[in-house]
């Protein structure tokens, strides 16, 4: 049986202020259902960490680089997560592979460093607007599974997030049966990568909100969702945090 996730990647956004938020989210939530994740941004994480107040409430990185130390000015190492409090680090996301050119190669060097580190790898993948039209998405994501995913990933320590770039942030969402051919192509594609796939959460990502939430996570092999915007806010995220505990 999978636990469920609601994961909040709050990416450049957020100063020591927006931590009443994590009280707020917490008080609303105090013995959830589902796992609870938020991604702060580095200079919070800590601060985080130590503001929960109950572990009720996971905290994760945004990134990590592929190495435990050395001369990398501005990059952190999965270790330095864990020694902040993390409990999981984003990897992949298409942000960072857009922003910063990272490919599939980069994402399985991290996600692998997360593991060594004792950190859920929380790995990204999505098609963009022109792959979907063209076609290729189902082709696309299955490729970047493969790339992206090490070598001694177990469902305990990965988490796999389904992100179409063309709906984050956006307002678009795909259709529930386009979510769902996805989904289950990133289940049955797992089974080749590893022999617990049946056991590995997928999310689904892009443009969910409170909204929209019940409905995509009645969709089979959606385990929970990793949110953008809507989870900056207590008041935006916990009616995603009650619909995934209801699905």
């Amino acid at each position: 049986m999978r636990r469920k996730l609601a994961a909040g990647n709050w990416k450049m956004n957020g100063t020591t202020d927006t931590l009443r938020e994590v009280k707020a989210l917490t008080d609303a939530h105090p013995d959830p259902l589902v796992d609870m994740l938020l991604c702060p941004p580095a200079t919070l994480l800590a601060q985080m960490a130590w503001a929960r107040g109950t572990h009720a409430l996971q905290i994760g990185g945004q990134d990590c680089h592929a190495v435990a130390t050395g001369a990398h000015t501005g990059d952190i190492a999965a270790d330095m997560l864990k020694d902040a409090g993390a409990s999981h680090v984003i990897v992949g996301h298409s942000e960072r592979r857009s922003d910063h050119g990272e490919t599939d190669a980069d994402v399985a060097a991290k996600a692998a460093a997360a593991h060594t580190a004792g950190l859920i790898a929380v790995i990204c993948l999505g098609e963009t607007l022109a792959q979907r039209e063209a076609g290729e998405a189902l082709a696309v994501v299955t490729a970047q599974l493969a790339g992206s995913v090490p070598a001694g990933a177990t469902a305990a320590n990965t988490v796999i997030a389904y992100e179409p770039v063309w709906a984050i942030g956006t307002g678009h969402v795909p259709t529930l049966d386009q979510i769902g051919e996805v989904h289950g192509t990133l289940r049955a594609a797992l089974r080749d990568i590893m022999r617990e796939a049946g056991g590995v959460r997928i999310l689904y990502g892009g443009s969910v909100k409170g909204s929209n939430a019940a409905e995509i996570f009645s969709v089979p092999d959606v385990d929970g969702a990793l949110v953008g915007g809507a989870s900056l806010t207590a008041a935006d995220f916990s009616p995603i945090v009650t619909a995934l505990e209801n699905a």
